[in-house]
């Protein structure tokens, strides 16, 4: 079993390669909640995520004949990036295998780092397959991203951390996908103080570490289905699952939808972007019973690819009524079009788009259909809009909103 003195190994390892990720107290989430709410922002780490504190210290345990061989991953993006740039650090050639779905951003940066990468499967399960039957056919040394405790030690700094700039946290929130992060963490946290709470956070559509620790074994979902990439995992780490029956007290799971909010949440209000997977512990805030606690919500990554962000970024306007189209029906007359246009400025609701449509029905002079997509201010204003409309004899229907 993992004891403090290899956590204490690893922290005086990574600590040569990795940025300070000081915690950054959120008046936002803390308002929010009723709870002293930190962050620990390991979306600005060095590869833009913690990855590479587990992927540094697994790689310096290995002997130069290990080394040597070359090193293999796979994985959905962050330790691909992490194994790439120690590999780099200690000379090593390195080959990552990686879903198609992976984000450009994360397979481009993970090539700057001077690895061959080679796109597999659809999720990180049919790529790790391939991984290890690559590592057979070249010999090569294979790494592991979550299913071995020396990577998870690694992980585990993040407590250590956190828990010396912080020590009387009450609750620490991390991130689930295979389990690596979650394993470091609570272990490493438990051993420094065993009254933390340590909650995992798992996206709903791949509760892969749920599932299993709710029927005490390792569990494969027959499938995953989530915009959290880097935590869409069909099956958990079969070596690290002792460690999180043991040191995880619950496991939460969050829609994707609640992930698109937090995303405009976080840039809105701390300035910062965080990958789908990195937002699991701050959208799952909310379900946390308790109050007056210092909680920490780790950030594990914030490598998303610009047209994620601007789908995600849309999708979250919609969400919050500040983007919404409306269906009116209107004579197809002169001025009818500036009769609308002037109602909906005067309750300072702003048009982003128009579509006329003159054959909704058989007789145009009685009715044109006029769809108009707008930016509101939130849900009130929104209705307020609405109620105007509707007030001057428009008849305003909602229409699904397609930017």
């Amino acid at each position: 079993m993992l004891e403090k003195k290899d956590f204490e190994q690893a922290l005086a390892a990574v600590n040569k390669v990795t940025l300070e990720t000081k915690l950054v107290h959120s008046e936002f989430y803390s308002e929010k909640t009723g709870n002293d709410i930190y962050l620990k922002p390991e979306n600005m780490q060095y590869t833009g995520a913690y990855k590479v504190r587990g992927a540094y210290y697994k790689i310096s345990t290995l002997s130069e004949e290990d080394r040597k061989k070359g090193l293999i991953t796979a994985s959905a993006g962050n330790h691909a990036q992490g194994v790439a740039y120690a590999a780099k650090l200690f000379g090593c050639k390195a080959t990552i295998v990686m879903p198609t779905t992976t984000p450009l951003i994360k397979v481009n940066r993970t090539k700057s780092y001077g690895a061959d990468v080679v796109l597999y499967g659809d999720v990180y399960d049919e790529a790790c397959e391939y991984a290890y039957e690559l590592a057979d056919r070249h010999g090569y040394t294979f790494i592991h991203p979550f299913d071995d405790p020396t990577v998870a030690t690694g992980q585990g700094t993040i407590a250590m951390e956190i828990i010396n700039e912080l020590p009387d946290v009450d609750y620490i929130l991390v991130p689930i996908g295979g389990g690596g992060l979650a394993t470091g963490v609570s272990t490493a946290a438990k051993l420094m103080n065993p009254n933390v709470k340590v909650i995992g956070v798992e996206p709903a559509g791949a509760n892969c570490m749920q599932v299993s620790v709710e029927k005490g074994e390792v569990t494969t979902l027959p499938g995953v289905n989530t915009i959290a990439d880097g935590t869409a995992v069909k099956t958990p780490g079969s070596k690290i699952f002792p460690y999180i029956q043991k040191n995880v007290d619950q496991i939460l799971t969050v829609p994707d939808d609640e992930l698109i909010a937090a995303f405009l949440d976080m840039v809105e209000n701390h300035k910062m972007i965080v990958e789908n997977s990195g937002l699991l512990t701050v959208a799952a805030l909310s379900q946390l019973d308790v109050k007056g606690k210092k909680i920490v919500s780790i950030l594990s990554g914030g490598n998303m690819d610009v047209i994620t962000m601007s789908s995600v970024v849309q999708q979250g306007l919609i969400f919050r009524d500040r983007i919404f189209t409306v269906s009116v029906l209107l004579p197809d007359k002169p001025g009818q079009l500036a009769a609308v246009a002037e109602n909906i400025a005067a309750q300072q609701g702003n048009v982003i788009k128009l579509e006329h449509n003159q054959f909704v029905t058989t007789n145009r002079n009685v009715a044109v259909e006029l769809r108009i997509t707008l930016e509101a201010f939130g849900t009130e204003h929104k209705e307020q809009i609405l109620a105007s409309l509707d007030q001057a004899g428009y008849r305003p229907k909602l229409v699904q909103t397609s930017l």
